[in-house]
């Protein structure tokens, strides 16, 4: 199998009707690890809406158990690429997904903004640091992959176009990236979560390569000053030799997506384990009213079933 063959096979498809295979191909053949890289940062930059850290800050999950949290986002979003959203295994990650949700009062447009994330960010990132260029079908098909994810979570007015959606993005940043202390108190251990996965002398490098691969507009929301200017330089040399040097490397045959992998709190999964098995505790005891869900409520933008 030549270099460019998965690249062709994608071409071949179509990214509405052929969306989760050409995904499924994208994300666990062609750039596994650049995808896994770009949705953590996707997420870190959705703490910095206020609403949304300020519900995180609250229920003391990234306080208390951040690698947690992590790893139980990360699995759940396997599962649904790995089997497929439909499947028995993507059914049961989307209902542990919608029953978190539904238990806090979460406007539509805040779950609107992260599941755009979820999208673009990717893109841009292979965009920067790919091995190759991702093709229109690649970037239409995650679109239409989401879109999928998100209807099936119950949000409300996803946008029925790759442009259309990717302009809410954008003007969501530009009305909401506002810096808060709940920003900052949720970058803060993010920050201190990634830092964790290195040994201790490289933990201080580490913070201030994180703080080097964000934009002006995350800093600022974050309330983090800007690292020195050659530390985003090397980042960036960094990831683009590496990508010039994935050039030369054989395609991978086998998907990575759905394999067991190291994850700190959940050792070996999937094998022996369900996605039931995974997921945030109930809210604190102590929450306040303000961030849970009433009865009373409209909760139609989610689906518990």
């Amino acid at each position: 199998m030549g270099r460019y063959d998965l690249r062709d096979r994608i071409a071949g498809l179509d990214p509405e009707r052929d969306h989760l295979e050409i995904y499924q191909i994208s994300s666990g053949q062609e750039f596994p690890w650049d995808y896994t890289r770009a949705l953590e940062f996707a997420l870190f930059r959705t703490y910095c809406v206020p609403s949304i850290s300020k519900l995180l800050a609250a229920t003391g999950e990234f306080r208390d158990r951040p690698q947690r949290r992590y790893d139980d986002t990360a699995l759940l979003m396997a599962e649904m690429a790995a089997h497929g959203y439909d499947s028995d295994r993507g059914r049961e990650a989307l209902k542990v997904v919608n029953r978190a949700h539904g238990r806090y009062a979460i406007t539509n447009d805040d779950m609107l903004y992260v599941l755009s994330t979820f999208v673009y960010d990717p893109i841009d990132w292979l965009a920067r640091y790919g091995w190759r260029p991702l093709h229109d079908n690649e970037r239409l098909a995650a679109f239409h992959y989401y879109r999928a994810v998100g209807r099936r979570m119950g949000i409300k007015d996803i946008p029925e176009s790759y442009d259309e959606f990717l302009s809410f993005k954008n003007a969501y940043e530009t009305e909401h990236f506002v810096y808060s202390d709940t920003n900052a108190e949720i970058g803060k251990y993010t920050v201190e979560l990634f830092a964790a996965w290195f040994p201790g002398f490289l933990r201080p490098a580490v913070r201030l390569g994180v703080r080097g691969m964000l934009d002006e507009r995350m800093l600022t929301a974050f309330g983090f000053g800007p690292a020195p200017r050659w530390v985003g330089v090397a980042a960036t040399a960094g990831l683009r030799t590496r990508a010039f040097a994935l050039r030369f490397f054989p395609p991978r045959r086998e998907s990575v997506l759905g394999r067991p992998k190291h994850n700190r709190t959940y050792p070996g999964y999937p094998t022996g384990r369900r996605p039931s098995d995974l997921g945030a505790p109930p809210p604190p005891a102590d929450m306040p009213a303000e961030f849970l869900r009433s009865s009373r409520q409209d909760q139609g933008h989610i689906d518990m079933t």
